[in-house]
């Protein structure tokens, strides 16, 4: 029960982090937290049915492996294309500069 309270705290904390950030490096930081806050509440699955919560796991480590190498390549392509990584240099929508 305490991994549960833990990765919900976890998850708060990084929605947080996600919602006041002014940099996409920030960003990135809060939405890797919270997978973080996912992999935490993983955990108790073991206890109950361990097969289905390493398929689970396997699952959620390569989505995450996978995000992260995204978005590190998309702030590389931003930073050189804005010459700088703030969330308002990023368009929305399809707006243009």
């Amino acid at each position: 029960m305490i991994e549960l309270g833990l990765s919900l705290l976890i998850a708060l904390v990084a929605f947080l982090i996600t919602i006041s950030a002014k940099d996409i490096v920030r960003l990135l930081i809060g939405l890797e937290l919270m997978f973080g806050g996912v992999f935490l509440a993983i955990v108790p699955l073991f206890a109950k049915i361990p097969d289905t919560a390493f398929a689970i796991l396997v699952v959620a480590i390569f989505t995450s492996s996978a995000e992260l190498l995204i978005l590190i390549s998309a702030i590389v392509i931003l930073d050189r294309l804005k010459k700088g990584i703030e969330i308002q240099k990023v368009s929305v929508g399809g707006d243009s500069d």
